[in-house]
């Protein structure tokens, strides 16, 4: 396996895990890993439930990084582990995002679409009513309003996550279904000296390809862009680089030639 570092992980301090850290970083070294980026999630305004009584997407980044400085510690010089963080992004909490990015000296930020209008596309009230290609068409639109008005991020996270949560997944979804969408996002993120982030973790979604599509990674690579991360975006030991050999080699049918590990905000090339 060439990719040796994964760029997208979750431990306990996210709302959606319970996995000690220390046990993530032993099956990184077990794996070979060189790098573990831990991006545990940080979402500002997300549509908690009454039953829920908080929003568990809160990071509390002070214990998160003292942790992570233990094992760091430990482990120096048989894997480096970097400090990240991924952030929910909507549009009305961009200077709250940019004050959060900037109070921590991160070495990585993931920007997500988890909550599109107010909804999250995991609960199948996002599709309720309409068709899903509506659905979807609406999802991808509101990257670009949130690209529009927040830029401190690296890498833009699984750019069609929505698809994990539809009706039929990807069984109809294409980049060639919203061409014009997805080149608008990508034009911009470009623009801006942004990557994007190759997801593996909706393979056990049960989807058939890896976040973003194919179609949408060979765009990507026509249009000029390079920086490009690889996350398994697991939330316990078993799934961390999970697929990695797939994303290989869709990366070098792509063009890719290099993959982006990022250290104190800024990318580093790696030979594929």
């Amino acid at each position: 396996m060439k990719i040796t570092a994964d760029c997208h992980l979750h431990t306990s301090h996210s709302g959606d895990s319970d996995a000690p850290m220390g046990k993530m970083v032993l099956r990184g070294i077990e794996l070979g890993l060189t790098h573990m980026c831990f991006t545990e999630h940080n979402d500002f305004d997300y549509p908690f439930s009454a039953q829920e009584e908080k929003n568990i997407f809160l990071l509390d980044t002070v214990p998160y990084l003292q942790e992570l400085n233990v094992y760091r510690e430990k482990y120096a010089g048989q894997i480096n582990l970097l400090f990240g963080a991924e952030l929910g992004l909507q549009p009305q909490i961009a200077r709250k995002n940019a004050e959060y990015v900037g109070s921590y000296d991160f070495d990585f930020i993931i920007g997500s679409s988890h909550v599109c209008h107010g909804k999250d596309p995991y609960y199948p009230s996002f599709f309720e009513g309409r068709r899903e290609e509506d659905a979807y068409g609406e999802y991808f639109s509101s990257i670009i309003e949130n690209i529009r008005v927040f830029q401190d991020f690296d890498v833009y996270g699984h750019l069609d996550y929505v698809v994990r949560y539809g009706p039929d997944k990807d069984r109809n979804y294409s980049y060639e279904k919203y061409r014009e969408i997805f080149d608008e996002i990508l034009t911009l993120l470009i623009g801006k000296g942004k990557g994007i982030e190759l997801n593996t973790g909706g393979v056990k979604k049960g989807l058939r390809e890896l976040h973003p599509c194919t179609g949408i990674l060979r765009r990507y690579r026509e249009l000029g862009g390079e920086i490009i991360t690889i996350g398994s975006d697991a939330h316990g030991p078993a799934g961390i680089a999970d697929s990695f050999l797939r994303a290989e080699e869709i990366l070098k049918a792509c063009g890719f030639r290099y993959y982006t590990v990022f250290e104190k905000r800024t990318p580093q090339f790696f030979k594929i």
